[in-house]
């Protein structure tokens, strides 16, 4: 069964030129021309992939991913930007707002194929490697299973490579895991992403999970303090 892309963008001709190229990789092509749009679609018909640009009508595509993100069916989802918005403040509000990679306007067809190959095939490794174990530490139970993070009362939906980074420090507590390992483990050897995108990822972790329970190890990486 192809799998399924969900273009984002105000630009008509750009969705017609990805559409093309996609579609002649045997992808399942939809699309959308506003943020608003878009999380009706994703509802919709639930994409493995959604290639979303930034700034756009009614809504834009951050606040659409945010938006999407509280889409359980969409939990494993992923959400690559498209944008001429190469500052570094915006690629960071992106991961924020929930977004797995950022690639910038102009698009050179053959990469952009590349990457999403990469992006889908990263999860789908990362899908059937998953079991229905759950793992404890720290007040901190994550269910693999259902996507769920549970610290005492409260349960969290956290974004997909939120939830796969907390769940390889969790796994090892202790352990102080360098970022070099965490980037191929959570994006992949195949995804270029930037410098500081586990420090946005730490960030979030650690306002919805405690600050005293992720350590930096300065110049090395993470890890889990329970």
């Amino acid at each position: 069964m192809a799998q399924r892309i969900l273009l984002v963008d105000d630009e008509q001709d750009l969705i017609d030129l990805l559409r093309y190229n996609l579609e002649k990789e045997g992808f399942e092509i939809h699309s959308a021309l506003n943020g608003r749009e878009a999380v009706a679609k994703a509802k919709e018909i639930v994409p493995a992939l959604i290639l979303m640009d930034v700034m756009m009508p009614e809504m834009d595509g951050m606040e659409a991913c945010r938006e999407i993100r509280e889409i359980p069916e969409c939990a494993n989802t992923v959400i690559a930007f498209l944008t001429a918005r190469n500052e570094d403040y915006s690629q960071l509000a992106g991961f924020d707002s929930g977004g797995d990679d950022y690639i910038p306007k102009p698009i050179k067809p053959r990469i952009l194929i590349s990457k999403v190959k990469a992006w889908l095939k990263r999860t789908e490794i990362s899908g059937s490697a998953a079991s229905s174990e759950v793992l404890s530490n720290g007040g901190i139970v994550i269910d693999k299973d259902k996507y769920l993070v549970t610290k005492g009362t409260e349960v969290f939906q956290l974004p997909k490579k939120e939830f796969e980074l907390l769940a390889l420090l969790v796994s090892a507590p202790g352990r102080v895991f360098t970022r070099d390992y965490i980037l191929n483990y959570v994006w992949g050897n195949d995804v270029i992403v930037g410098d500081r995108t586990i420090d946005v990822h730490i960030r979030k972790l650690r306002e919805k999970l405690g600050d005293e329970l992720f350590k930096t190890i300065k110049g090395v990486g993470y890890k889990f303090e329970p």
